[in-house]
Formats: C-alpha cells, structure tokens, sequence
C-alpha cells in the first residue's frame, strides 16, 4: 500500500508524475519480458535502442516535428553544457553574447569566458536580477558567434515571457528549469538544452535539441567526447548513455502528451502559479512576492516574510505538515516553491491553504 506522498516542491531534483512512477515499477524487474530491467541491458541491443530513439521522436514531436532538428542525450548536465557551447562554437575572433539575467546566466557566462571570450548583450544587475532584462536592451557583439539566454532562472525566480529575434545570429537557450512548461516556437533557437531533473525525468540525462547544421561538424581540437558532432554522428550512443534516465524521460514525454501536450501542460501551470501568486499578493503584504511582475516565473514561485525567523519558523511548520523544498536556495534566502510540471494543482491548493493557516495562526 502506498504510503502517503511528501508534498514535493524541490528545485531539482523534483517531483517525477505518480502516473510515470507506478509504470516504471511495473516494468522495473522485467522489460517488455526480456527477463531484465531496461537497466541491465546493453545499449546497443534493440530493445534499449527502440526506447532511445523513441523518445527522441516523442520529443521532438511535442515541439510540433521542426524541420531539421536533432535531439542528443548527453551526461554532465547543463554546466558541462555551459563549456561544450563556447567550445564547440566560437572561433577565433568570435565571443558569445550572453542575456545577464541572473544566477544561472552567469555560471554559463564564466564558462564562455574561459572557453573561448563572452560578452554582456543585457543585464537586469541594477535590478539585483529580480527582473528579465528588456527584449529591446538586449545587443548581441558584432563577432557574436550566439546569443545565449537563460529561459528561467530557478534562484530569484524569473522567466522570459517572450524571447529575443537574434536575426541571423544563432540563439540558444537553456531551458533546464522550464522545457516543455509551455508551448513557444523552437524555430527560434538554434539550440535549447536542459538537465532532465526538473521536467523531463531523474538526474542523469541531459537534452540539447538542435539545428543539424550546428551539430553536424565540431572543431578537431577539442575532445571527440565534448564535440557535438560526435554525439550527432553516433545518435548519442558513443559511449554509454545514462540508458534508465533516457527511459524516464521517454515515460514522462508520454504523461505530458497524456495532458495535453504543451498547451495543455501550459494552462495547468499558469493555473497553479495564479492560485499561488495571488494568495501571495492577497496577504497584505504578509508574504511578499520577490521576482517583478512582469517577470515572474510559472516554474519557481520565490517570496519573502517580514523577517528571516519569521521564514524559519514557516518552514519547519510546513515541513511537519509535509511540505518540502520550500526553503529558498542559500544564496539568496527567502522561500521558494518549484511547481514544475509533475506538482498537481491539489498541492498547491494544500499549501495555499497552509499559507493562509499559518498567517492567521501567527496573528
């Protein structure tokens, strides 16, 4: 019997859909009655291959099938995609122009520097990254190689409402903490990437989807194992995939067109975000909203409290009811609910409900 569930709202990883869960335990020991869990299986064998390229279909699919893209499954999460990017793409006399936009922009933006030159297209710094830079202040160098964005920052819980036209500049994007949150036009991007943990499955995995022509031929002399071109040559079977997280994600693409696909995966998010963000707005000034309006995040949902006990007291009384991850990442303190694509709408009413309990209990 299934004991009762946390009320999960980690950052990453999260909250991986019940429904995915229980058919994974259903097939765990014995795979399509091979006699082995897809884990112990090789990755060059038909089976494991048939889920590989599955989802890689599935996927693109979701995204309405854009003409000449490509996924990869790669290991090493989006920080080693912040290096494999300048590495793969800016030649000499080129830099990548980076959208300053919070905690995670700069991770990437450090990488560029040291792998190859970056430059600052934007930055919402004077707004202690509170804010997504304005679309129309945003000025890719003239030796640009790409415009990289960061789509949601999970820390101060921000996201873009709209992306840039890079023009002829390729964009790229990464999405780590929002893929498949909400429908967009990928054609935009050259390329989008994401670490799994967050919407797409477990840890492990990391996604890129990207023009062919990008990924089809890597500089010689970088490593073969950090060049897209390897991956793109082999259908990411180089070496050994993360073959049960691929798996996952393969069962969660399928959920997320259970729901709906992206459209009907984007009108239960700004659903839950409403129901929360105005429970925030709506305490007179109790809780206290952190990210700017216009800005704010669907996935990471960050408030404040009067003061800092105040904020501990709330989540060691949350945590007794069940509710985890509420604590705000240590760089910034505060609170923090990640509402990704697997919370269902009834957590978020249960801590609505809580949120207003524990105001009125406190006075």
């Amino acid at each position: 019997m299934l004991s009762k569930r946390a009320y999960n709202f980690n950052a990453g990883p999260a909250a991986l859909p019940l429904e995915v869960l229980e058919r994974a335990q259903a097939e765990f020991v014995d795979f399509r009655e091979s006699g082995m869990s897809i884990m112990e299986m090789s990755h060059r064998g038909a089976i494991y291959e048939s889920v590989h390229n599955e989802a890689q279909e599935r996927l693109l699919s979701l995204f309405g099938n854009p003409e000449g893209y490509k996924v990869l499954f790669l290991q090493g999460g989006a920080s080693t995609q912040f290096a494999m990017i300048p590495m793969n793409f800016i030649s000499a006399g080129q830099v990548g122009s980076y959208v300053m936009s919070g905690s995670w922009a700069d991770k990437a933006f450090k990488e560029a520097k040291l792998a190859g030159g970056a430059h600052v297209a934007a930055s919402s710094e004077d707004k202690s990254f509170l804010a997504i830079p304005d679309l129309n202040s945003i000025q890719a160098a003239d030796n640009a190689a790409y415009l990289h964005v960061t789509s949601n920052e999970t820390i101060e819980g921000t996201q873009y409402a709209e992306f840039p036209d890079s023009g002829s500049i390729p964009l790229i994007g990464d999405m780590s903490s929002d893929i498949l949150s909400r429908s967009f036009d990928i054609n935009k991007f050259g390329l989008i990437y994401a670490g799994a943990q967050k919407n797409l499955g477990p840890s492990g995995v990391t996604v890129v989807i990207a023009k062919e022509e990008m990924i089809a031929e890597s500089p010689s002399n970088i490593p073969s194992i950090l060049r897209y071109s390897t991956h793109y040559n082999n259908n990411s079977l180089y070496n050994t995939p993360p073959s049960y997280s691929i798996y996952m994600v393969n069962e969660v693409l399928k959920w997320i067109g259970e729901q709906g696909g992206l459209a009907g995966v984007e009108s239960k998010n700004r659903d839950k975000a409403g129901l929360l963000y105005n429970t925030i707005d709506g305490s007179d000034g109790y809780y206290r909203g952190v990210a700017e309006q216009g800005s704010r995040s669907i996935m990471n949902v960050t408030f404040r409290m009067q003061s800092e006990d105040a904020e501990k007291q709330f989540v060691k009384a949350a945590e007794k009811e069940g509710f985890i991850g509420l604590k705000g990442h240590r760089s910034v303190g505060g609170l923090r609910a990640s509402i990704y694509n697997a919370v269902p709408y009834e957590n978020i009413k249960a801590l609505v409900d809580f949120m207003n309990h524990f105001r009125q209990s406190q006075g």
